[in-house]
């Protein structure tokens, strides 16, 4: 099994992140332009309600697995067999206060597995190509909404 990993720090309190990325509907925070709905009429932080994201000619579809409002963590699980060579994909996003300076530490981590000889290539994706990314683009919403 891989794992991939990413973390920063927001100049933001833990709580405003949180109710940022709270709802497992509202994906514009990371940059990515889709149009995200949850399916079959759950809520968006309902356990087993699942997020489906069309970007393009992409959809991708994803079960939430765990969401808490004390952790500031929600867990995701791919729902349809992904595009990509990788399975059992289950990801969680955190947000924790940094007491010193009421900054929020946010990390966003996944496991899954892939071909034994693309742990590295599937690693790096995922933590590079997606949380670096996604987490980048969140630091950008936050600077923009919370002035």
């Amino acid at each position: 099994m891989a794992r991939s990993y990413y973390s920063t720090v927001l100049d933001h309190p833990a709580d405003a992140v949180w109710a940022v990325i709270r709802p497992f509907d509202h994906y514009a925070w990371a940059g990515v332009e889709s149009e995200t709905v949850i399916e079959a009429g759950k809520r968006s932080d309902q356990v087993s309600a699942i997020r489906r994201v069309i970007a393009g000619d992409k959809v991708l579809r994803q079960i939430l697995l765990a969401h808490s409002d004390i952790e500031r963590s929600y867990t995701y699980a791919f729902y349809d067999p992904s595009a990509l060579p990788v399975t059992n994909y289950i990801a969680t996003i955190r947000v924790l206060p940094v007491v010193e300076n009421d900054k929020a530490f946010v990390e966003w981590s996944a496991t899954f597995d892939c071909p034994a000889g693309e742990v590295e290539r599937w690693t790096h994706f995922y933590e590079q190509e997606g949380f670096a990314k996604w987490l980048g683009a969140l630091r950008g919403f936050m600077a923009r909404t919370m002035q």
